[in-house]
């Protein structure tokens, strides 16, 4: 007996969009299935850590904790105190000497092996001022016998150029009448003022022509 139902009357399958039309539902699960078990043990991506960068293990944080902290620690010391801040190793230091005088000397007298006697502070003065102060000091540290000597010239920070009087100090310490007397001068420590006063180191007598010609002993006594 032949089916009277309408052959149209049908219920039609419900329409998928991604499914091909050319393949047939039963493969469409297949494949399905074969992709979910293909991924079954791939994880998913931690959203915390999207930039994919290990983490760091406790100990190395700690060093680099450790480090920054030791650092800021040395730059408030500077910036309060000085402390740190080597001053042959900055453009300000300065330092000469004399003719036959060993290199050694200008090492020991930056790092404080020779006591200060006497001592000079020119800064605020105009040239002319400080160019007298300079010479009556000079005249009494070698008539009473002094050796080593600080005189503070100051940075001149508020200088439009360069330093003016620190380098008048330094032009009349080599050069004119005082040169004889100098053995060596550097730029002082920063507990005396660093590189705004020099450390000077005088002579018993000045030099003279005969102390310039060429002697058999390999220094000159100073």
């Amino acid at each position: 007996m032949m089916d009277d139902r309408c052959i149209f009357c049908k219920p039609a399958a419900p329409f998928s969009p991604n499914r091909n039309k050319d393949v047939p539902p039963e493969s469409e699960d297949i494949a399905a299935r074969m992709f979910m078990e293909a991924m079954a043990d791939v994880k998913p991506i931690c959203r915390n850590n999207t930039s994919g960068r290990k983490k760091r293990p406790a100990s190395q944080r700690d060093s680099a904790h450790s480090e920054t902290t030791e650092s800021i620690g040395k730059l408030t010391e500077l910036i309060t105190h000085g402390n740190g801040f080597i001053v042959s190793q900055t453009p300000e230091y300065v330092e000469s000497i004399g003719y036959r005088v060993p290199p050694s000397v200008t090492r020991r007298l930056h790092q404080g092996d020779f006591s200060m006697q006497a001592y000079i502070d020119l800064h605020g003065m105009i040239v002319s001022e400080a160019k007298d102060a300079f010479e009556l000091f000079l005249k009494e540290a070698v008539s009473t016998g002094k050796r080593a000597v600080l005189i503070v010239h100051g940075r001149g920070l508020s200088s439009p150029g360069r330093p003016v009087l620190k380098h008048q100090v330094i032009e009349w310490l080599t050069s004119g009448t005082w040169r004889k007397w100098v053995i060596a001068f550097t730029s002082a420590r920063q507990c005396d003022g660093g590189a705004g006063a020099l450390y000077v180191l005088l002579r018993h007598r000045p030099i003279t022509k005969r102390h310039l010609k060429p002697k058999k002993s390999a220094e000159l006594a100073i």
